[in-house]
């Protein structure tokens, strides 16, 4: 869907280490990730920032490693820190649907 851009930077961070948790990615991987799920205005310039701002927060693991089409590769993975980060992320989504759903009647 077009046109969420903004409402999903309040998320993206939580996504892209969810897709990390899931093994070891690099930034390329986790775009075409997100495009595959509909998510087509995300492009490799917006999940490089958030990866960016993942390394300085200290959340992830980084390897780099020379890639067999091009010039050195960042690998990243979740370390303690993220994991944790990670499982904050979640319980705060869950209050949100909760309370989105309860303003909207649902609950």
């Amino acid at each position: 869907m077009n046109g969420l851009t903004e409402m999903l930077k309040g998320v993206l961070e939580g996504v892209v280490l969810q897709k990390i948790s899931q093994g070891e990615t690099y930034g390329y991987e986790i775009t075409r990730y997100l495009n595959e799920l509909g998510f087509e205005d995300i492009v490799e310039g917006t999940v490089y920032t958030v990866l960016i701002r993942l390394e300085k927060k200290q959340l992830l693991t980084v390897t780099k490693r020379k890639s067999k089409i091009g010039p050195m590769r960042k690998f990243y993975t979740l370390n303690a820190a993220g994991v944790a980060y990670l499982a904050s992320f979640w319980e705060k989504q869950a209050f949100i649907e909760e309370k989105l759903r309860m303003i909207k009647g649902e609950a």
